[in-house]
């Protein structure tokens, strides 16, 4: 974590908002520009920082005065090696940073050396920050213009409204798109991730248009595929697009490419089905546009041989021939292609273009399908989690965007539960909550029976596509078989309201703890998780994974534990809060040991951000955008926000905390261990030790027969505590996960508990 409360913090934020700017001259360059000061108005400080410095080239100046800014945008790029570079260096993300003092707006250049503030969410928009040094780095194509460069800050807290009233300094912030202000990109990224569309050169204005076909020669696939080898010139295609894939970004420093993305398209005719790849800035161009099922006449593409590692999607028909050994290529130039979408009412039956085939499946079907096999699936939203990020490979920058959702379709108890990777929508993936009918297409099958419980789960493929809205009109709502489904069925709905009213809890870690629970909460707040194994000795010890999504490491130690716990303080409907239930146990070695401590870690408390809370629909926007990714530009809220303590928690067994001391009793970690317990969901699964309990994640009591009433969260919880005595002086492996939830908010949770056999 950098820095404590209170202490100078280096850190980076970046943002790009449009707003009037003052009539002054245009700089010349993209982005801020620093030029002479002189224009008329009101002074800023901003206006006198840039007086300080100019004619002072990298050189750090601190501000005769430090004012407070506001951090309006925090915006993320790849910086391309300098002409000096000789070695190509490793993918370095760089951040602007737009700020206000009230009477102008700059967008500023963070240093490097500050990334990690924007990685650990303390430098964000809507902050007050102090910026106590900066410098000026100038463009040495064009004498006395430059940039303003952010050296040292230190970040405030978040204002709760913010006036967007205040002009940018010069009119080179009207750019369309906004460019970046170093380097020869022409494009921001996304903040979080590489694969999602962000800013204006993502372009959806494209439109059907009536096609005169008298004049034109189209050549089948199959055709093709025979004689591209001989050809140097090749007839139109007529296809109809039946998977497309998410954004895949490949810049690297040392690659002068503009704009480096690429997307797959598998299209077919009568003929077959072929890989279709969108290269470079098409994809800006095109890429919203083109959605499943839509016909495509392509002119002046060019063809290769495939690339042989790459698996293509199942062909929607098996009797369509699935070609595999070239590629259709779409490119800006060299030869430039030509893409006309053709409208559904001009599609002719001779033209036999195949129709889409969707493989709908019930929840109650689910249970019956093989490991990795490819499904749909449609129903109501009944909780979704909060975003999470994982690396995509140890010592870089790239990670994966994901969160957990349940979807409900009221034919069994239990719901679809979905790992959810960004599909490259996050008009969609950021602004899903529950009760909303959903679908998800090209799931794949995720299970292991071996497992105790088995695992259950749907993941998202390369090509899977999501909705939420605007359902009339697509592809899917075709199908005959979706036609009849349960999943948007009364049954659906039902089970959906009976969860408002009840609020049954979960957490957000993912299938093994989730498959038997259901929720309307919203879920967890952004995080990175990271796993850490602890075990008797330093010999290796074979732990079993509960989770797909979960990363392994760490150091192996025993420990013997307490356990205590306190119930979640948290308002009711009304804004009463309840009062706090605790109910603890100490080991007689922790009596002993616990004051003799080298170092003692307090990592139990659990932040208002990670409590599962019960839906409310009038409430959506707010809490979609709590658990939700910092966004990359500052969004006012709508009248006076809601506190997240507002809401229900949707867990009624609340927390407890465990004390785990180290196996030479010299360091002791405080952590959170949260069970689930579903009164409506009762099991016959008697859990009587705390290993069982953990292993499930989940508290099922006896059996409940004729007149005897389910026994009470609390008496419940004393049954964990009276089991975890049998773990006393017992070495043991544990499981932890570590959650940054930002701004210096670290969470620890206690996730598996296990016994090895020989501990010798």
């Amino acid at each position: 974590m950098s820095g404590e409360p209170g202490q100078p913090q280096a850190g980076p934020s970046h943002a790009g908002l449009d707003w009037p700017n003052p009539p002054r001259e245009r700089a010349g360059v993209p982005g801020g520009v620093i030029r002479r000061a002189g224009a008329p108005g009101p002074r800023s400080w901003i206006q006198k920082v840039l007086e300080q410095i100019t004619g002072s080239p990298r050189q750090w100046v601190t501000p005769s005065e430090v004012v407070p800014v506001t951090v309006l945008a925090v915006q993320r790029y790849l910086l391309e090696d300098e002409p000096r570079d000789t070695v190509p260096k490793p993918p370095l993300y760089c951040y602007d940073v737009t700020i206000s003092d009230g009477v102008y707006q700059e967008k500023c250049y963070l240093d490097p050396s500050l990334n990690s503030l924007v990685n650990q969410n303390i430098l964000k928009v809507g902050i007050e920050m102090k910026i106590s040094r900066v410098s000026c780095l100038y463009n040495e194509k064009r004498v006395g213009q430059g940039i303003l460069c952010i050296d040292n800050v230190h970040c405030g807290e978040t204002l709760d409204a913010i006036s967007l009233e205040t002009p940018f300094r010069n009119r080179a912030h009207e750019e369309k798109p906004e460019r970046p202000l170093r380097g020869g990109k022409s494009h921001y990224l996304a903040l979080w991730n590489n694969e999602d569309p962000y800013g204006d050169i993502w372009l959806t204005n494209k439109q059907p248009e009536e096609y005169n076909f008298n004049d034109i020669k189209i050549i089948s696939l199959s055709h093709l595929e025979m004689t591209w080898a001989n050809r140097r010139n090749f007839p139109a295609l007529l296809v109809r697009i039946l998977y497309k894939s998410k954004l895949r970004y490949y810049g690297k420093p040392d690659k002068k490419m503009i704009e480096p993305y690429q997307t797959f398209l598998e299209v077919a005719d009568s003929s077959g089905t072929v890989s279709v790849i969108m290269w470079n800035a098409l994809c800006p161009e095109w890429y919203k546009s083109l959605r499943v099922g839509l016909v495509l006449l392509l002119q002046d593409y060019s063809v290769k041989k495939s690339y042989p590692f790459r698996m293509q999607p199942l062909p929607v028909d098996p009797q369509i021939k699935l070609i595999s050994t070239m590629e259709i290529c779409l490119n800006l130039r060299d030869p430039p292609t030509n893409i006309i979408i053709i409208p559904e009412k001009q599609v002719k039956p001779e033209w036999r273009l195949p129709k889409l085939n969707h493989r709908f499946i019930t929840r109650s079907e689910l249970d019956d399908m093989p490991d990795n096999s490819i499904c749909d699936v449609i129903g109501m939203l009944a909780f979704v989690g909060r975003v999470q990020r994982s690396k995509k490979k140890e010592n870089r920058e790239d990670f994966w965007s994901y969160r957990w959702i349940h979807i409900a379709d009221g034919t069994s108890d239990l719901p679809f539960i979905v790992e959810l990777f960004s599909t490259s929508q996050p008009e969609i993936f950021e602004n899903i909550y529950p009760m909303t009918y959903f679908v998800c297409t090209q799931l794949k099958v995720v299970r292991n029976d071996a497992q105790v419980p088995k695992l259950l789960y749907l993941t998202t493929t390369n090509e899977s596509r999501v909705f939420i809205t605007g359902h009339r009109g697509q592809p899917y709502t075709y199908d005959t078989k979706n036609a009849n489904q349960p999943s948007t069925s009364q049954a659906a709905r039902e089970q959906n309201h009976s969860q408002e009213r009840d609020g049954k809890q979960h957490r957000d870690d993912g299938p093994a703890n989730s498959q038997y629970c259901q929720t309307t909460s919203t879920g967890l707040s952004p995080s990175k998780k990271r796993r850490i194994l602890q075990g008797p000795n330093n010999k290796p010890v074979a732990v079993p994974q509960p989770e797909a999504s979960a990363q392994a490491k760490g150091n192996r130690h025993g420990m013997p534990s307490i356990f205590q716990r306190p119930e979640n303080t948290s308002a009711n409907s009304t804004g009463k809060a309840r009062k706090t239930i605790t109910d603890k146990w100490e080991s007689q070695l922790w009596k002993e040991k616990k004051f003799d401590l080298i170092d003692h870690l307090h990592y139990s408390r659990v932040y208002p951000e990670s409590i599962p809370r019960k839906f409310s629909l009038e409430h959506r926007k707010f809490l979609t955008q709590q658990y939700n990714s910092q966004p990359a530009k500052y969004i006012p809220p709508e009248g006076r926000p809601p506190k997240l303590d507002e809401f229900k928690s949707a867990r009624s067994l609340g927390h407890f905390e465990v004390t785990i001391l180290g196996l030479n009793h010299e360091i002791a970690i405080d952590v959170a261990f949260l069970p689930m317990y579903c009164a409506e969901d009762v099991r016959t699964s008697q859990i009587d030790t705390l290993l069982t309990c953990m292993n499930y994640s989940c508290v099922y009591p006896t059996e409940v027969t004729g007149n005897d009433r389910l026994p009470s969260p609390r008496a419940l919880a004393g049954d964990i505590i009276k089991a975890a005595t049998q773990l006393d002086r017992v070495h043991i492996i544990g499981i932890l996960d570590i959650c940054n939830l930002g701004n210096n908010k670290v969470e620890v949770y206690l996730q598996k508990i296990y016994c090895p056999e020989n501990t010798s």
